[in-house]
């Protein structure tokens, strides 16, 4: 393992202190003791800090996107070959298009995805899932 994928609805739970909030919290603070990657695609980016925006503005959106660079997160590009995957993973499950990327990116870099979003549930055979909720 290379360490750990977070997924929006993970980091937005956290960001907000939603349930499952602590759980991701222990796991930053492990991943950062045990010097683990903190991983996380673009797409899943864009998607939190446009919901972000929407809900609390500019200002917060700005604080999480510090947040995230604080906290060492390794901000995963998308080249075509992940837009490709994530794109297959679409076409056979029933899942949001920001949540295929985040699949594809856990299993190209052999981490574990960190989520608390039940769209998940149905590709749990392809990778490692640590619920949070």
């Amino acid at each position: 393992m290379s360490g750990y994928l977070f997924d929006s609805h993970a980091l937005l739970a956290f960001f907000q202190n939603e349930p499952g909030a602590e759980i991701v919290a222990k796991i930053l603070r492990r991943s950062i003791e045990h010097n683990l990657d903190r991983l996380i695609c673009m797409i899943n980016v864009g998607e939190i800090l446009y919901l972000t925006k929407r809900r609390f503005g500019d200002t917060k959106k700005l604080e999480i996107l510090s947040r995230i660079h604080q906290l060492g997160f390794k901000l995963l590009s998308v080249p075509d070959s992940l837009i490709f995957q994530a794109a297959e993973y679409k076409a056979q499950y029933s899942m949001s298009y920001a949540d295929c990327f985040a699949l594809a990116c856990s299993i190209e870099n052999s981490a574990v995805l960190i989520t608390g979003d039940p769209e998940f549930q149905a590709v749990s055979h392809l990778v490692k899932i640590k619920w949070i909720r």
